[in-house]
């Protein structure tokens, strides 16, 4: 895998969010800010451009000059401290960006020619902030943007620009993602976002991402072995039997040096002796079945011999 850095902007107003601390609200109980950083957690460098704050993931601390001076001042912050070629710049807002979704953006990227690649909305609308891009070419847009706005006595002079002028010299390729290029801007947006993942068909990664997130893991486990092997152990032993059997196996994996393949072997183990488990708790039942069948006439069942003839009255 090619290496890349990453920028995260995470200081805007949140004027549509009543000025609220918008990176900070949480969606499925993660921050908005530690699931955009989850997505990049790969990155060799990741920048967040904004006030310092506790994080789920480590990265380097920027700011624009001056505060609050618009994406383009921030992202130029924010490119200043990262060293590869490859770069993928991202909003704090971006409750639905997977791991996967920026590997496209990179793959695309790599084979594409183009000085940049990044998303569209479900209107098809670009979103230059979920993008990849080349870092030189960025650089070079950027040096231009200065230069044209360059004077005596303005030292901010990337202030208040909007991207659109920084990406209109760039060659770009589109990946349309009406998911992944969902932002959250208002509270009907936070709304939206909270009840998706509570979705019947998202709601179980949601909730494994959130908590791998919580503890500090990073482990992709198979999930249906483990969903497997609580079914079998509640039918087979005991309905708690579930939750208890997963603890043990994860206790024993990280016993046995943690990673995939350790949980696998443990799995494979709890499952095979929940099923044995049931085995033997089915043969119990087919022997009860025959032992009441046995003492129902005080024979085994099909005996058919003859009853005692009476005795002769002569």
């Amino acid at each position: 895998m090619t290496a890349y850095d990453a920028v995260v902007l995470a200081g805007g107003a949140a004027r549509r969010l009543g000025g609220a601390d918008k990176p900070g609200v949480r969606v499925g109980g993660r921050a908005l800010l530690d699931r955009v950083l989850a997505a990049c957690a790969d990155a060799r460098t990741t920048v967040v451009v904004a006030d310092p704050r506790p994080t789920a993931h480590p990265v380097t601390w920027a700011r624009e000059d001056p505060p609050g001076g618009g994406p383009v001042a921030a992202l130029d912050a924010g490119l200043g401290h990262t060293t590869a070629d490859d770069l993928v710049v991202l909003s704090a807002d971006l409750p639905f960006l997977t791991g996967a979704t920026v590997q496209l953006l990179l793959a695309t990227l790599r084979t594409s020619g183009a000085d940049g690649v990044l998303l569209t909305d479900a209107e098809g609308r670009d979103q230059p902030l979920v993008a990849a891009y080349r870092a030189p070419a960025l650089r070079r847009a950027l040096a231009a943007l200065a230069a044209e706005h360059d004077g005596p006595g303005r030292p901010g002079r990337l202030a208040g620009l909007p991207l659109r002028r920084l990406t209109a010299g760039l060659v770009l390729t589109r990946v349309s993602d009406p998911v992944a290029s969902f932002d959250c801007d208002t509270w009907d947006d936070i709304a939206t976002a909270r009840s998706r993942i509570r979705e019947h068909g998202h709601v179980l990664d949601e909730w494994i991402s959130a908590v791998k997130d919580e503890l500090g893991i990073d482990l992709d486990v198979d999930t249906k072995a483990l969903l497997d092997l609580a079914r079998d152990a509640a039918h087979g032993v005991a309905r708690p039997a579930a939750p208890l059997t997963t603890f043990l196996v994860g206790y024993a994996a990280a016993r046995a040096g943690g990673g995939p393949e350790a949980v696998a072997e443990a799995s494979r183990k709890a499952a095979a002796l929940a099923l044995r488990w049931a085995d033997e708790k089915a043969d119990g039942k087919d022997e009860k079945a025959d032992g009441k069948d046995e003492k129902a006439d005080g024979r085994p069942d099909g005996d058919t011999a003859e009853p005692h003839a009476a005795p002769d009255a002569g």
